[in-house]
């Protein structure tokens, strides 16, 4: 037999009140309603729950018995049914797993770090690469939130563009390369970043209009492996401005102005919409966005 688990809530408020009138007027119900629901009780528990004693109503032993264990269920009921909407940031423990490109763990996820640690202790953070194919970790909750270029198009993911990255050109100190124009820029040796291992980007498009290609030399997976060819080669990189600055300052590379007018690299925050109303992601969401406009200083 199904039970009803209305007959819970009716059976708490007989229990608390002592009569169907009071439990009547405590659920907003008529008190016949209330009536013909203890007599449902009274069939399926095989006890009549309430008996008359002159002009009152007494528990049975059988009701006193399961009065306290009746009163924890409903209670239980109301808070999956009505969740608390309030976050405890100090009591939360919790990990959240990021995924993103190797630029953004160096200049983003230091400060991002140290801000979820000041104000909620027991939460711990994951940074994972990128992947070199798309996957479906964000699908299935193996990856809370993606940062990076790209957006899904699937109408179950959100995503929020959290600012924009100017493109510049990095090379070794003492590069030959001096007031580079779309030409000279061409002509020197270039090292890609691309998860995928592609081997033109948009800026190749803006060659082609001109006539030109320039030679691509490596493709590689991370911005730190392209740095570090540059650091050791005439290759140039072309990167962003801002997120990759830790990593050029490390390997002590110069930068230059890109020669061509390109859109600014857009920082995008992915995330399944199953975490739209979890309170403790949308404070994960508010603390990236807030990490990396500071980071962008946007």
């Amino acid at each position: 037999m199904q039970a009803d688990l209305n007959l819970l809530t009716v059976l708490d408020a007989l229990l608390e009140e002592g009569s169907v009138m009071g439990a009547a007027q405590r659920l907003h119900l008529s008190s016949p309603a209330v009536s013909r629901t203890l007599g449902r009780i009274r069939k399926v528990t095989g006890d009549d729950i309430l008996v008359r004693t002159g002009h009152t109503m007494t528990p049975t032993p059988y009701a006193l018995a399961i009065a306290d264990e009746v009163h924890r269920l409903v209670r239980q009921a109301n808070a999956v049914l009505a969740p608390s909407r309030e976050l405890d940031l100090a009591g939360l423990d919790r990990t959240f797993t990021v995924q993103c490109h190797d630029a953004l763990a160096s200049s983003v996820v230091p400060a991002l770090v140290g801000r979820i640690a000041e104000q909620a202790p027991g939460v711990r953070l994951r940074v994972l690469a990128e992947h070199s194919a798309d996957t479906d970790d964000l699908r299935h909750g193996r990856v809370d939130l993606e940062l990076g270029g790209g957006a899904p198009d699937l109408p179950e993911f959100r995503s929020e563009t959290l600012g924009t990255d100017p493109l510049e050109v990095v090379a070794r100190s003492g590069h030959p390369c001096t007031d580079l124009d779309l030409r000279s820029y061409a002509e020197h040796p270039h090292v890609l970043v691309s998860r995928r291992g592609r081997l033109t980007a948009p800026i190749d498009d803006l060659l082609a209009a001109q006539g030109l290609r320039r030679r691509v030399i490596a493709t590689v997976a991370t911005v730190h492996s392209a740095l570090q060819i540059a650091a050791a080669s005439d290759a140039l990189v072309t990167t962003t401005a801002i997120l990759c600055r830790p990593l050029i300052e490390a390997f002590g590379l110069v930068t230059h102005p890109l020669p061509a007018e390109s859109p600014e690299a857009p920082v995008n925050c992915n995330w399944h919409q199953r975490y739209d109303s979890d309170l403790a992601h949308a404070w994960l969401r508010d603390q990236v966005r807030t990490t990396v406009q500071d980071v962008l200083g946007r």
